[in-house]
């Protein structure tokens, strides 16, 4: 019978990129790290999420983990605090949505059908204008605009630095400024 890892040991092999020591945290703080956010979050399926994206975004930027700050455990459950926060602004950002078009659909009688129809046809040149960027500046505003995520949040769920991601940002931006102006001076 083999003993098992030391926490050290473990957090130098999951820093390293051995995959066992992945398991092995999993393992060992899954059930730790479901624990805080069920109760914070209170519903079974998004503490799921959350302790899913921890091991997920944990593992993308374990090249980010310093033994000389804390243990492995220690900084696995500070992500999941990151993870619940986020979770619950995703819940706030969603309740809002959904009382905004609560409140369209009340006073919906009452909008213009021309505005409606304004606003539709900017949405469809939008969403083709950003299809047509290339996919790393693609992906970095649809996380902004639609998941409502800052840049160092980005920069954390997809492992770029935050650099590239507010260049990315920056270039999409100045891309579509340019081609819905072009556009516009053409009708």
């Amino acid at each position: 019978m083999t003993r098992p890892l030391s926490d050290d040991l473990l957090a130098q092999g999951f820093a390293d990129g051995d995959e066992a020591c992945l398991n092995e945290a999993y393992r060992r703080w899954g059930a730790l790290l479901f624990t805080i956010a069920f109760r914070k979050l209170g519903d079974p399926e998004e503490a799921k999420d959350v302790t899913q994206q921890v091991f997920v975004g944990a593992w993308r930027g374990r090249k980010g983990f310093d033994h000389d700050r804390g243990s492995l455990k220690t900084w696995l459950v500070g992500i999941t605090y990151k993870k619940i926060a986020d979770a619950l602004e995703r819940r706030s950002r969603n309740l809002r949505d959904q009382e905004a078009v609560a409140e369209s659909a009340a006073l919906g009688s009452e909008a213009s059908p021309v505005a409606t129809a304004d606003a539709v046809v900017d949405h469809i040149v939008i969403m083709d204008e950003l299809g047509q960027l290339p996919a790393p500046q693609q992906t970095v505003l649809r996380m902004a605009f639609y998941d409502d995520l800052s840049q160092s949040q980005i920069a954390e769920r997809t492992g770029m630095p935050i650099g590239t991601v507010k260049s990315h940002t920056r270039r999409g931006m100045m891309r579509l400024k340019h081609r819905l102006e072009v556009d516009g001076e053409a009708h």
